[in-house]
């Protein structure tokens, strides 16, 4: 995938690139939310990511700053773990980056790519219960919240995108 906006641009991880992925994960309001929490588990990540970019169409890819180039975060499209009828989308932006916009254009860079891939496939997104700033990205972004999800011992908020 590949995205570029006047906000940000989307790309492919280098694997020179994994301080940066792994510096995101570092700051405990970015992590609140996330399954994940070892620097084991993001090097595992991010070398999937980088395996998935030869393998097929979806994957985590780096989300940069148009303007400077920094740094902003991390997104995904993948098979939805709990249907494989539908495509999950979802994303993780440093703390400095909150509040800009960011989400929303990375939701929108998201669906316009699942989209633009020609399935039938709903495209769903999940969050924690307490996530209401991206709940608020997801409605702003033509999702519609549906019942919770019951994921292992969690329960979660979960999306399904309006079709047209």
């Amino acid at each position: 995938m590949y995205y570029k906006s006047d906000i940000i641009i989307i790309r492919e991880f280098t694997p020179e690139e994994f301080p940066l992925f792994s510096h995101l994960f570092e700051n405990e309001n970015v992590t609140r939310y996330l399954p994940y929490k070892t620097q084991e588990e993001y090097k595992e990540m991010f070398d999937k990511a980088l395996a998935d970019y030869k393998e097929g169409s979806f994957s985590r890819w780096g989300i940069f700053n148009a303007e400077n180039h920094d740094f902003v975060g991390m997104c995904l499209a993948r098979v939805f773990l709990d249907n494989p009828e539908q495509i999950e989308i979802g994303y993780t932006i440093g703390e400095n980056y909150w509040g800009k916009g960011l989400g929303t254009e990375v939701c929108k860079a998201l669906v316009e790519y699942c989209s633009s891939l020609n399935h039938q496939k709903d495209i769903v997104a999940v969050t924690d219960l307490d996530n209401i700033g991206s709940q608020k990205v997801l409605l702003k972004s033509g999702f519609n919240r549906t019942e919770n999800l019951a994921r292992e011992d969690r329960e979660l908020a979960y999306f399904i995108l309006q079709k047209e």
